[in-house]
């Protein structure tokens, strides 16, 4: 064996740094979560792997052409993955309890204040305004909303902006029920919500989508291509004339799709763009855009109650963010802890549905304003 070759077959070794050993025990880490805790499997498991990956040295799969490159401009420089994502998950959701309370949309949309919160707090820790609107857009919990903005208006802040946006959604019911009970007294825990029984029509059911896709294409153009996917998947589910294609959204390409975007977005997981004073500020004002948009929508909440003379459960406010459907268990296991006949969950999955909606709205709203369609 020659020099060169025992050069190139101890390469790899050469190249093992301490940041880079660092990064591939965070991968371990959340493949960790992901299996002894089940958080957000689906995609820490892959996050973690992708993350590992990215960090073995001598590889070539970030190289252009590599296999992790490919994967990111195929699927997340130009937003195919999240786009495909929502197909799934629009296939999987009911919008059923909204359209029977559509009064709770403005709980959905009140819940997107901690994003512009959080956006002007950024700013002052010296982010710039397209990587502080990124930051803030974690706090809709919706992970393809966070990755579809990341990528256009701050691509370095991809992967802890993605990695922050999962693992807080996979902690709605650590986050969300301390923040629910201070902000609310138990008497309002305990209001109790009669449900509507009135039919929702298949036309309705159908145009819903048609026209939601309308509306928002002409008020946040940038949303268009989550918004309509996401409305298509629902259109599969509710026209009831293509149950192979409904049925394949919510399995085969939701799952498909969700570990390729996983393996990218953890390809992104790079020492020398991770391992930064940055991160650990993005992970921290993440969370805080999280509490700031559950109290938004709690005292939101609380402001419909005083405004229908005591009728809402303000507590319907907080799922008004897009963790669907975690973030309406908990006001359901909430209200619960206080009456245990008090059912208000398809109330919660109005609000959480409509949360679903408004943070696809706030994403386009926030990329029309800074130039990012």
């Amino acid at each position: 064996m020659n020099i060169q070759a025992l050069e190139n077959l101890l390469g790899g070794f050469a190249g093992l740094t301490i940041e880079r050993v660092i990064m591939m025990v965070v991968g371990a880490v959340l493949i960790w979560l992901a299996i002894k805790y089940e958080y957000e499997p689906l995609l820490l498991l892959p996050i973690g792997l992708g993350c590992i990956l990215a960090n073995l040295p001598g590889t070539g799969l970030l190289d252009e052409g590599g296999l992790l490159d490919v994967f990111y401009q195929a699927g997340i420089e130009n937003e195919l993955f999240p786009s495909l994502v929502f197909i799934g998950i629009g296939a999987m959701t009911d919008f059923g309890p909204l359209l029977e309370n559509p009064k709770f949309v403005l709980m959905g949309a009140a819940a997107q204040f901690g994003i512009f919160g959080t956006l002007l707090l950024a700013t002052l820790f010296g982010f710039n305004i397209n990587q502080a609107a990124s930051i803030g857009i974690i706090g809709a919990a919706d992970g393809p909303t966070s990755i579809f903005v990341a990528s256009r208006l701050a691509p370095d802040l991809v992967g802890p902006i993605t990695v922050a946006a999962y693992s807080y959604m996979s902690l709605v019911p650590v986050i969300q029920p301390p923040i629910m009970r201070l902000l609310t007294t138990r008497k309002e825990r305990m209001i109790r919500m009669p449900y509507s029984s009135r039919e929702i029509s298949r036309t309705t059911r159908i145009v819903f989508p048609i026209m939601v896709t309308l509306i928002c294409a002409i008020i946040a153009p940038a949303s268009t291509a989550l918004i309509g996917m996401l409305m298509f998947g629902n259109l599969v589910r509710e026209s009831g004339v293509v149950e192979r294609i409904n049925i394949a959204a919510q399995n085969e390409l939701a799952n498909i799709v969700t570990t390729f975007l996983g393996i990218t977005i953890g390809s992104t997981m790079v020492a020398e763009k991770f391992l930064r004073w940055e991160t650990i500020l993005i992970i921290s004002m993440g969370l805080v855009a999280f509490i700031l948009d559950t109290a938004a929508g709690v005292l939101f909440g609380k402001l419909m109650n005083f405004a229908s003379g005591g009728k809402v459960n303000p507590l319907l406010g907080g799922c008004g963010i897009s963790a669907f459907p975690m973030s309406a268990r908990v006001v359901q296991k909430i209200g619960q802890e206080e009456d245990h006949s008090n059912f208000l969950l398809m109330h919660a999955m109005a609000s959480n549905t409509s949360g679903q909606i408004a943070s696809v709205m706030a994403g386009g709203v926030v990329l029309a304003l800074l130039g990012g369609s």
